[in-house]
């Protein structure tokens, strides 16, 4: 029995406490090497390098600026400078990257997992990503990973609204223009913005600040064959309904045309989802940062609603507000939504209030 019991102890002797720690070491590296063999062909700068959470992200406001117009998630970036310090190349060459499908697309730290192979169950079909696609999927995932949003819901009494439109529809359309309850919106939002400012506002989480912004540029979804683009209507509460109008028709027409310029999707405040012209009740859209509320419309219809005693065919309007729980509360964006609600039903009292 103790012959038998040496060779146990040899063998217990023979790999010593370290190999077990050595044997993991290696296999860490390894996965932390897979990432870094896939992103070769891409510049250092540009390769995406999760920052660990708590860690302070080497970069000036100005570059941090830039990353959020850009929708890009400033923690993927990996810096080129001293001490990992980013630089508005590093975020340019990386959102290149992310074009040109040379960098895989991560946000908050969470990087897509590898596909099975679907083939196995049946044919398939593949067809490479556009730019508009490539671009969209990364802010949606951005602002889907970092942002905690929340929808309210509400329906708009519009047909005194719908009426008017048809009134003065053609007037506007002399003009070059086309009267659309979303070109109406415009102005019923950036009158509903100055009462709630927080609605405008965005949230700076580096400082832990609401930064109010004085001016009122609002975003538009425009349906295109290359996907969904969000051009920017700029300073809407100086304009016109009229102006509003022939504006949004021209940036429609150009955007589906790819003629709209870069600058023109840049700056915007707040945002509006209109897919009543296609369909459906309702959705929630989601939150273009470092926007912290997008409203979404869905396509109206006739119902009947109890009016003075009795029941009335009315064109009711389903809105959804989706918000930026941290910078407002459901309290707020019930408010908010009302008075949206309000305005379209009684548009005088935007001269009243706003």
């Amino acid at each position: 029995p103790q012959e038998e019991a040496k060779p146990k102890s040899h063998e217990e002797n023979k790999p010593e406490p370290k190999p077990e720690p050595q044997q993991e070491k290696p296999a860490a590296k390894k996965d932390e090497e897979k990432p870094e063999e896939k992103a070769e062909p891409v510049p250092k700068a540009a390769t995406p390098e999760p920052v660990p959470m708590g860690r302070v992200v080497p970069a000036s406001p100005s570059v941090r600026r830039l990353a959020r117009e850009l929708g890009v998630d400033i923690t993927q970036v990996r810096g080129g400078g001293p001490g990992g310090r980013i630089s508005e190349e590093d975020v340019k060459s990386y959102t290149k990257g992310v074009v040109s499908g040379t960098v895989g697309v991560s946000s908050g730290g969470v990087v897509s997992r590898p596909l099975p192979d679907l083939s196995k169950w049946g044919q398939v079909e593949r067809e490479a990503l556009s730019n508009v696609r490539k671009i969209t999927g990364g802010n949606v995932s951005y602002a889907w990973t970092t942002m905690p949003h929340v929808t309210q819901f509400d329906l708009a009494d519009i047909t005194e609204l719908e009426a008017f439109r048809k009134r003065y529809g053609k007037r506007v359309e002399e003009s070059g223009g086309k009267l659309t309850v979303t070109a109406m919106l415009l102005k019923v939002v950036a009158a509903a913005l100055k009462v709630f400012p927080r609605f405008n506002a965005s949230i700076d989480m580096q400082k832990m600040e609401i930064v109010y912004r004085k001016y009122y540029n609002i975003s538009v979804a425009v349906d295109t064959d290359r996907g969904l683009i969000v051009p920017v209507v700029r300073d809407v509460d100086k304009k016109s309904v009229h102006q509003l109008a022939i504006e949004l028709n021209d940036i429609a027409v150009r955007a589906r045309k790819k003629k709209v310029t870069p600058d023109e999707f840049e700056g915007g405040t707040f945002a509006i989802s209109n897919q009543g012209g296609i369909g459906g009740t309702n959705f929630t859209p989601i939150v273009l940062p470092p926007q912290c509320a997008i409203l979404g419309v869905s396509r109206a219809s006739m119902q009947q609603v109890y009016v003075d005693g009795e029941f009335e065919p009315r064109l009711m309007l389903p809105l959804s507000l989706s918000y930026d729980h941290r910078v407002n509360d459901g309290a707020d964006a019930a408010r908010f939504l009302n008075w949206i609600v309000r305005a379209l039903q009684e548009p005088m009292l935007i001269s009243l209030e706003a």
